[in-house]
């Protein structure tokens, strides 16, 4: 199963990254997969840890993907590492093991700490619209443009239909970008 999070990591010198991100979820480890070159790659292997934060704000995986990365952190608990402030739950993980692959490769680790912080409520198709414009966001330059418009097109039936101000607020922003994409290469 996939689930989509936001990962936060930190280098060594203390900086804290922020990336949405699918991770893997099988008995007993999450798996992370970073695309190489990976600023979430360098810091789980210099650092062996990483905080997996489950958001139901979906701004902040559009945001992440426009340029917006100033999201309120805490410390984590178990380790030396941030949490998202509005998250519903988070997991503080440690690196047990490396799949190498010169894409993808992939980073299994093992749960140290589980913490609950606000019931999930569920996902309105809103919601939904936004986390697939940012994952074809997060793809721009791998897939044909016609297909990234033929999705956009549908994935607006959902923001046109239960939209709230937050999923208005990301998609707007994740369509900035798309715009500027298009017009660039279709000059």
């Amino acid at each position: 199963m996939i689930q989509e999070v936001i990962v936060t990591t930190q280098n060594l010198a203390g900086v804290t990254h922020i990336a949405p991100m699918g991770i893997h979820v099988t008995p007993g480890e999450l798996i992370i997969l970073p695309f190489r070159p990976s600023t979430t790659l360098e810091n789980i292997l210099s650092s062996k840890v990483a905080v997996i934060n489950y958001c139901d704000d979906v701004r902040i995986f559009a945001g992440c993907l426009t340029g917006r990365k100033a999201w309120p952190l805490q410390e984590a608990e178990k380790i030396t590492g941030q949490v998202l402030q509005n998250t519903l739950a988070h997991c503080e993980v440690e690196l047990i093991r490396i799949e190498a692959d010169d894409i993808r490769p992939k980073l299994f680790c093992r749960k140290l700490h589980w913490v609950n912080h606000a019931p999930f409520t569920g996902f309105n198709r809103a919601q939904h619209s936004v986390l697939e414009a940012a994952i074809l966001l997060s793809r721009l330059d791998r897939l044909p443009l016609d297909k990234i418009r033929s999705e956009l097109t549908y994935l607006t039936i959902g923001i046109d239909k239960t939209a709230g101000p937050r999923e208005l607020e990301a998609w707007t922003w994740l369509m900035n970008v798309f715009e500027q994409h298009f017009e660039k290469h279709s000059a």
